[in-house]
């Protein structure tokens, strides 16, 4: 009898151990991928608007560790480096950009996303000079998304 009851008391502990380890499911916030969209979408008009004011020393679109790769150069490592080289462009011509996101993939947290989206650039009279596509990897650091990862390629060919 009392091996029995040791026996029952050792199972129960084990069966409760079971059960306080099992997979509990956590709950996963809601993410609403269309307001997501629309978020970045607006980062896009943001990142467009101060590199047509010439102003890209005010960009907040890139984290301080992000990298950028742009066609035809070695990556540019860290938010400055991608500044100095956009001021560089930026004064260079007096060309304007747009972005247009297409989709988005974000991560079940919400704390990561994958934009992929189209740019044009046009020139004083409005015509379309260059074009193509781009990705983006967002992370979602202190409240807001920037960019920490990003490529882009020309749709136009080669001249």
């Amino acid at each position: 009898m009392k091996k029995e009851t040791i026996k029952g008391i050792f199972l129960s502990g084990i069966l409760s151990l079971m059960v306080s380890c099992g997979d509990s499911k956590k709950e996963m916030p809601v993410v609403d991928k269309e307001q997501i969209k629309k978020e970045i979408q607006a980062k896009e008009d943001e990142f467009a608007a101060v590199c047509n004011s010439r102003t890209p020393k005010n960009i907040g679109y890139y984290a301080d560790d992000a990298v950028t790769f742009f066609q035809n150069r070695e990556p540019l490592e860290g938010k400055q480096a991608i500044i100095d080289f956009l001021t560089a462009d930026i004064l260079a011509n007096p060309n304007k950009i747009a972005f247009k996101t297409n989709e988005v993939f974000v991560s079940n947290d919400g704390n990561q996303v994958v934009e992929i989206g189209h740019f044009t650039v046009t020139d004083s009279t409005n015509a379309t000079i260059n074009s193509g596509n781009y990705m983006t990897l967002f992370e979602k650091r202190n409240g807001k998304y920037v960019s920490v990862r990003d490529m882009s390629a020309s749709d136009r060919p080669v001249e």
